[in-house]
């Protein structure tokens, strides 16, 4: 069995959210310093070796500018 960090979802997720990064004109390190954490933490979920819950979601939606709907489709 697949782990869930590794279906399509996740890595349709993967690519929004660094699609959003980049859209917002903001580097991993410039995101990580908005959201309180470590340069590695972006690299991590955007590698797809991190998943990231509900919560942690809305604070990217926030910094990125986007609804929650962009990442979600």
């Amino acid at each position: 069995m697949r782990k869930i960090i590794y279906s399509i979802d996740h890595r349709l997720l993967v690519e929004r959210l660094k699609k959003a990064r980049r859209d917002a004109g903001l580097d991993q390190t410039t995101a990580a310093r908005l959201l309180g954490k470590s340069q590695s933490y972006i690299s991590k979920i955007e590698a797809g070796q991190r998943r990231i819950d509900i919560i942690q979601l809305k604070q990217f939606a926030k910094i990125y500018k986007k609804d929650l709907d962009f990442f979600l489709k």
